[in-house]
């Protein structure tokens, strides 16, 4: 079956989920087959948007940090961290057009975070959009 972007990248918010609970707790996992678990079907998309999170967590992870003003990623939830480095990453590295993956983070925070949390996702996405991702175009 065919799964369009936005059903990907509910199962890739899953994917970068499960992968930081094995990380938290220390579970031996590769990350292929915690994608094959989710999108059994081999997806270019969804692997380029795990790997990139994985690869560049520690930068996007201090990105999001500089925008969440007072806060942490840490102190959001597992799904919410993923949602806004899945989204960071595409606005970074992706070919995506950015107002597609800010809209697509702000659907998945209406469903999975509360609306503090789809307040902060928002406002980071939109400051980093504008202060790094729009001059570089």
């Amino acid at each position: 079956e065919q799964l369009n972007r936005s059903e990907l990248r509910k199962k890739i918010m899953t994917i970068l989920y499960q992968v930081n609970v094995y990380e938290t707790n220390n579970v031996e996992y590769t990350i292929d087959d915690v994608i094959k678990q989710l999108v059994p079907v081999d997806n270019e998309f969804v692997k380029e948007i795990v790997y990139g999170v994985v690869t560049y967590k520690n930068e996007l992870r201090d990105i999001a940090n500089k925008y969440l003003n007072g806060w942490t990623i840490d102190r959001l939830g597992n799904t919410d961290q993923a949602i806004l480095l899945m989204a960071l990453y595409e606005l970074k590295y992706a070919k995506t057009p950015p107002i597609v993956v800010i809209n697509e983070a702000l659907n998945l925070a209406d469903i999975y975070s509360d609306i503090k949390v789809k307040n902060m996702i928002n406002a980071v996405l939109d400051k980093f959009y504008h202060n790094e991702v729009l001059n570089e175009g």
